[in-house]
């Protein structure tokens, strides 16, 4: 069974980008780092106090601001 969960929320290693949720500029901003719907995404680390989480798609780490993280859906098997 397949569940969609925010990125940030994301435990499990990897997903699948379902939707992001925003403008086109932000938009533009994820496409620019490679991170697009239906892509394969992995968490690598979360850093502590509310920091960044570093993410890996097509072999590059990318860290990205939690609150970008609320707005990037991931499907995940549960």
């Amino acid at each position: 069974m397949n569940v969609e969960i925010p990125l940030v929320d994301i435990h499990s290693s990897c997903g699948r980008i379902t939707r992001i949720e925003g403008g086109p500029g932000f938009r533009r901003h994820l496409a620019c780092l490679g991170i697009r719907v239906n892509k394969k995404i992995c968490r690598v680390t979360v850093q502590p106090f509310r920091g960044p989480m570093v993410v890996e798609v097509d072999g590059k780490q990318i860290a990205i601001g939690r609150g970008m993280c609320r707005r990037i859906f991931v499907e995940v098997e549960r």
